[in-house]
C-alpha cells in the first residue's frame, strides 16, 4: 500500500463518535429494514437515491430523518462545514469482499459536501483525480469521518475495492463487516 494522503478538500476526522455512540448507531441500523438492490444492502433515510438513472427528484422524498439520526447529522454539520443540515443520509454495509465502484456523488443531486462515517471494520478508499490520474489512498478507521468538499468532492472519485483484506502498515489485515453512514443535502 502507498503511503497514507488525502486529495486537497478531504478532511479526516478520527474518533468522531465514541464507541457507546457507534454502538447504539449500529443497533439502530440493524433494527431497520434493509434493501438489497445492489451488490450490498444499503438503507435511505430522508430521500431516495436512484442509482440506475444517477438522479434524485421530489418523489423520491422519504420525510425527515429519524430521531435517532438528528444529533448525529447536526454534529456532521457542524463538523464538516455543511451550509445546511444534512437531509438525506444512505447507509451502506460492505462484507469482507464487497466495495464500491470508483465514482462522485451526483453533483447536481447533493450539495458542495458529503461526510462518511465509518462504523464496524476498516477498509482502504481509493481517490483518483479524474484529469491527471493522480491517486492517493486512505484507512478509514472505524467511528471516524471522511469529509469530501471542494477538489475532492468534484474532481476527484473515490472507490472501496472490492477485496476481503488490505495492507496496513505492510501487514495484511482481513476485513471485517463495516457500515457507513453517508451524509448529503439534496438539491431539487
Amino acid at each position: 500500500m502507498q503511503a497514507q494522503s488525502l486529495p486537497p478538500g478531504a478532511r479526516f476526522i478520527p474518533h468522531f463518535v465514541t464507541e457507546t455512540v457507534a454502538a447504539r448507531l449500529l443497533a439502530a441500523i440493524d433494527g431497520n429494514s434493509w434493501q438489497s438492490d445492489l451488490k450490498r444492502r444499503v438503507q435511505h433515510y430522508g430521500w431516495r437515491y436512484d442509482y440506475r438513472a444517477r438522479a434524485i427528484d421530489r418523489s423520491m422524498r422519504l420525510g425527515p430523518l429519524p430521531d435517532w439520526l438528528l444529533p448525529l447529522a447536526a454534529s456532521v454539520c457542524r463538523a464538516g462545514g455543511f451550509d445546511r443540515e444534512p437531509d438525506q443520509v444512505i447507509v451502506n454495509e460492505y462484507l469482507p469482499g464487497q466495495g464500491i465502484s470508483a465514482h462522485i456523488d451526483c453533483k447536481p443531486c447533493f450539495g458542495p459536501v458529503i461526510a462518511s462515517l465509518s462504523l464496524g471494520g476498516r477498509a482502504q478508499m481509493v481517490f483518483r483525480h479524474r484529469g491527471t490520474g493522480e491517486v492517493a489512498n486512505h484507512i478509514l478507521e472505524p467511528r471516524s469521518l471522511l469529509v469530501l468538499s471542494g477538489a475532492a468532492r468534484h474532481d476527484w472519485t473515490h472507490a472501496i475495492p472490492a477485496r476481503k483484506s488490505d495492507l496496513i502498515e505492510g501487514v495484511r489485515r482481513p476485513r471485517t463487516r463495516r457500515v457507513s453512514l453517508t451524509f448529503r443535502t439534496v438539491r431539487v
